[in-house]
């Protein structure tokens, strides 16, 4: 399983997802940036941002 944990982009925020791969991780993550946080447009920044916060489950602690 493929983790995304908001806070490690959106200090204080306790959301995170999990998922098989990371297209459906981004997917979910972008949902939750637009409903929890206001973020009205996605940039390709903004992704690249939260892939590469994407981690492998099993590797945390």
């Amino acid at each position: 399983m493929r983790l995304f944990e908001c806070g490690t982009l959106v200090p204080g925020c306790a959301w995170h997802t999990r998922a098989d791969n990371d297209a459906e991780v981004v997917r979910r993550a972008v949902e939750h940036l637009k409903s929890a946080h206001g973020e009205t447009i996605i940039r390709e920044n903004m992704v690249d941002n939260i892939k590469a916060r994407i981690r492998d489950e099993a590797t945390v602690a």
